[in-house]
């Protein structure tokens, strides 16, 4: 069986999980799910610019609303609920834990405890940390040991 860590931000769609479980064709693979939520008000911005670079100033507009921090946490646990009950529902296995300290740290501590044969990062595109090479994706490959994939999530479900 393969194992892989999807590291995410916010619950899967069903595009989401029919892209993740068929990376690997019939290969069996089970999935250990970190998801971050959201961070603190310093990275508003960052979103509000990669939601502008995207066309979607509707979304820069509302960015104020959506909750941070410790707000967030009631918001993960849900939403690792949901994208472990898809996994299941699409025949993998899948158990998760929502990320409390640095996520990168604890990305690397799982690896290392369940023996990961691969990370895949599933985010929306954060174009200014993509650029500088500050993304999740970037900074994991230089720490965890496996290959680090980065893949985009559907925004739809």
């Amino acid at each position: 069986m393969f194992t892989s860590v999807l590291m995410i931000e916010k619950a899967l769609t069903s595009a989401d999980v029919e892209f993740v479980t068929s990376l690997h064709g019939d290969e069996q693979v089970a999935f250990h799910v970190l998801l971050q939520p959201r961070g603190d008000q310093a990275d508003r911005l960052l979103r509000a610019i990669d939601d502008v670079a995207l066309g979607e100033l509707d979304e820069a507009a509302r960015e104020n609303e959506v909750p941070e921090g410790d707000d967030a946490k009631d918001f993960g646990e849900r939403a690792l609920e949901v994208s472990l009950q898809a996994l299941h529902a699409a025949g993998s296995e899948a158990e998760g834990r929502i990320v409390e300290d640095h996520p990168l740290d604890a990305l690397r501590a799982l690896v290392e405890e369940i023996g990961a044969d691969e990370v895949l990062v599933l985010t929306d595109p954060h174009y200014v940390e993509e650029f500088f090479h500050r993304d999740w994706a970037s900074r994991a490959r230089h720490k965890v040991g496996v290959p680090v994939l980065k893949l985009f999530s559907h925004s739809k479900a």
